[in-house]
C-alpha cells in the first residue's frame, strides 16, 4: 500500500469513526482529501460509496434507537432535498456553498455552546424545512452530514436515538443521490476502484469502533462534544475555501 492509500485508508478510520460518535464525518473528512487529487465534483461522487456502505452497516446495528417520528418527517424531506441538491451539483460553485454551510456549523455549535439550542424545538414546518436544507447541501457538495446534525441537536434525543435517527437519515439521502452519482460518474468512478475500496474498509472498521465508543458516553458530554465537532468542522470548511 503506496504512502497515498494509507493515508486515505487512516483518514477514512478517524471518518468512520467519527461518523459512529456524532452521526457525521465521513464525507466531510473525505470529500476535501480526494478533490485534491481528482477534482471536487467526482471527489463528492466517490465518497458517496463509502458513506452509503457504513452508514448502511451503522443503521443496521442501530435500528432499534431511531426515532420514526422524527425520520418520517425529517428524513423523508431530507431525501428530496438530496435530489434537488444532485440535480444542481455539477452546475453550481462549491465554495460559496461551503462557506455558507460552514458559517451554519459555527453558529449552530455557539448555540449548542451557550445553551440557546436548547431552548429551540421545531415542530411544524420548521422540521422538513431542516430536513430538506441538509440534503440539499449533501447533494450539492457532499457534506450534509454536520447540518443534519446540527439540526437534530434541536430535539431531545438520547445519543444513540441521535445517532441511529441522524444515520437513518443520511441512508435515506444516500439512497436518494448515489445512484445519481454513480451514473454520471461511472467512468471517473472505474478508475478510483482501488481508493474506494480502501476508503470503504477504512469506514467500515471505524464505524465499529466508534460505536462502541458511543454507548459509553454521557448524554450531557456528548451534546458538548457534538457541538464541538459541529464547531470543528464549520471551522475546517470556511478554512478550506478562503
Amino acid at each position: 500500500m503506496n504512502g497515498y492509500l494509507l493515508a486515505l485508508f487512516l483518514l477514512s478510520l478517524v471518518a468512520g469513526a467519527t461518523a459512529g460518535i456524532v452521526g457525521f464525518g465521513i464525507g466531510s473528512i473525505l470529500t476535501p482529501f480526494l478533490a485534491l487529487r481528482v477534482g471536487t465534483s467526482v471527489a463528492i461522487a466517490a465518497v458517496s460509496i463509502p458513506h452509503a456502505v457504513a452508514t448502511a452497516l451503522r443503521c443496521y446495528r442501530l435500528r432499534a434507537a431511531i426515532r420514526l417520528d422524527i425520520l418520517k418527517t425529517f428524513g423523508l424531506v431530507s431525501a428530496l432535498g438530496a435530489l434537488a441538491g444532485v440535480a444542481m451539483y455539477s452546475r453550481l460553485a462549491n465554495a460559496p456553498l461551503t462557506f455558507v454551510l460552514g458559517a451554519l456549523l459555527v453558529i449552530t455549535a455557539i448555540a449548542n455552546i451557550t445553551g440557546w439550542i436548547e431552548r429551540l424545538h421545531p415542530r411544524g414546518a420548521a422540521v422538513p424545512l431542516f430536513g430538506f436544507a441538509s440534503g440539499l447541501f449533501g447533494g450539492v457538495a457532499g457534506n450534509q452530514g454536520g447540518l443534519r446534525v446540527a439540526a437534530l441537536t434541536a430535539f431531545a434525543l438520547s445519543p444513540a436515538a441521535f445517532v441511529a435517527t441522524s444515520t437513518a437519515t443520511g441512508l435515506l439521502v444516500d439512497a436518494a443521490r448515489t445512484p445519481v452519482y454513480l451514473w454520471t460518474n461511472g467512468d471517473a468512478l472505474r478508475a478510483l476502484f482501488t481508493p474506494i475500496s480502501v476508503a470503504t474498509i477504512g469506514a467500515l472498521t471505524g464505524t465499529v469502533l466508534g460505536e462502541r465508543l458511543l454507548f459509553g458516553i454521557s448524554p450531557t458530554t456528548y451534546r458538548r462534544v457534538v457541538a464541538l465537532a459541529v464547531g470543528v468542522l464549520g471551522v475546517w470548511l470556511i478554512w478550506t475555501v478562503m
